[in-house]
């Protein structure tokens, strides 16, 4: 944590601060030769004044990209961390509401695992805070002189207005904090008595928290990802990203589950439970590719300009990380996941968990990149550093939660059912 801490700060403190710095970091990197003669072109067809005006453009532009993406990655990495508990606490929900069985003994585990949604929160809600002070350029509707020039993003203003924005993220923020603190109290107070009343009580809760979950998560993810591109929306979006957390999360409390059984503890889960866990990995990045593919087949298919572009930077400029992403999130599990007897395997689950942490990153990565840094991209080391300090954070919060409650839930209901559960 201590390194990626570092590393962070370096990304920082190594971002160029004029638009000639700017252009010599980009002399230096494969690509430059492309924006001289970007530049070039422009030169053959425009006047002098012309020429002048483009070349001041193009440099803030270039240099605002090079500054943001120490932001970027700082952003990609902790709202990558923050969307594991919140994809975990719909995971929970979603078992309470329905009464599920077979899912009892790891409750202490997702409940664990939200612990990191206080802090990852707050840290979201700094760099949102920050991002309205204008000390980054990650939100370009949130630039007057872009708007005045924008069309586009005037049409959007009466949402995309910084106030109710920050409204907005602390209205998600409460809720998704709230359910997830009386929801644990409850479950804590159910072990020491009442056991039915408390379970109806987390029962009604959930389901309630689902519906108020299902709406907020999708106007998080056009404010905090999608207005990054203001000029492009998908209808799809929010179901989209629902997807990508809530497959990371069930990934992460398999792979907690599996390390907390090697070193001794969860002896009630066996390799029924861990299977089901499997199942879930596999049909959900199925949904997730499913959901990936008619986004995408919808607007290359119809070929809007204003919609299309969305696809085509990625292809052009983020070949690599866009088509392994899809390897890592849906070949990947679909090839070692779909038979019954892999889902059994320790040492597959927590390969095949590894690689679908890691694509997903990489997707979050893909959302906010090209719309924050351009074809300025690289995973160095401020990607890395945020991707290692936030991991500190999350395995830090995780583990301190763990440590707070007894990792079984001795007065669910259903716990016989969970205990013997076989499949």
């Amino acid at each position: 944590m201590v390194l990626g801490s570092m590393s962070l700060i370096y990304g920082f403190l190594s971002a160029p601060s004029t638009i000639s710095e700017a252009q010599e970091m980009v002399a230096d990197i494969q690509h430059g030769e492309e924006h001289g003669t970007s530049l070039n072109h422009y030169k053959e067809e425009s006047s002098e004044t012309d020429i002048d005006k483009q070349e001041v453009d193009h440099g803030e532009h270039l240099l605002h990209q090079l500054q943001n993406r120490p932001w970027a990655a700082l952003y990609v990495a902790a709202l990558f961390f923050f969307m594991i508990p919140l994809g975990v606490l719909a995971f929970y929900a979603i078992n309470r509401a329905s009464q599920a069985g077979w899912s009892i003994v790891l409750f202490r585990v997702m409940e664990g695992i939200t612990g990191y949604l206080l802090p990852g929160s707050i840290t979201i809600f700094i760099i949102l805070v920050l991002s309205v002070m204008h000390l980054n350029h990650l939100f370009i509707w949130m630039d007057p002189e872009v708007v005045a020039h924008d069309e586009l993003i005037q049409g959007k203003s009466g949402y995309l207005d910084t106030t109710w924005f920050l409204v907005r993220a602390v209205f998600y923020l409460l809720g998704w904090n709230f359910y997830r603190y009386i929801s644990r109290k409850i479950s804590i107070s159910q072990d020491q008595g009442d056991h039915l009343k408390n379970h109806k009580k987390n029962f009604r809760l959930a389901a309630g928290f689902l519906v108020f979950y299902i709406y907020t998560e999708s106007m998080m993810s056009w404010d905090w990802i999608m207005s990054i591109d203001p000029h492009w929306f998908s209808t799809l979006f929010g179901w989209y990203v629902f997807a990508s957390m809530f497959v990371t999360g069930i990934t992460v409390i398999a792979l907690v589950t599996i390390y907390l059984k090697s070193i001794g503890y969860l002896e009630y889960v066996n390799a029924s439970h861990i299977h089901n866990l499997g199942l879930f990995m596999f049909g959900v990045s199925i949904f997730w590719g499913y959901l990936w593919f008619s986004q995408f087949m919808l607007i290359w298919y119809a070929n809007i300009p204003e919609e299309v572009t969305y696809f085509i930077t990625r292809i052009e400029d983020y070949n690599l990380p866009f088509f392994g992403m899809i390897a890592m999130n849906l070949v990947f599990p679909l090839v070692f996941l779909m038979n019954r007897d892999y889902k059994r395997n320790n040492y597959l689950i927590v390969m095949a968990g590894i690689v679908i942490v890691l694509g997903h990153y990489i997707d979050v990565y893909n959302m906010i990149m090209p719309s924050a840094v351009g074809d300025q991209w690289f995973i160095g080391i401020p990607e890395i550093g945020g991707f290692m300090f936030f991991l500190g954070l999350f395995i830090l919060f995780t583990f301190k939660s763990l440590e707070k409650a007894p990792l079984l839930t001795t007065g669910d209901p259903f716990l016989k059912e969970s205990e013997h559960f076989h499949y």
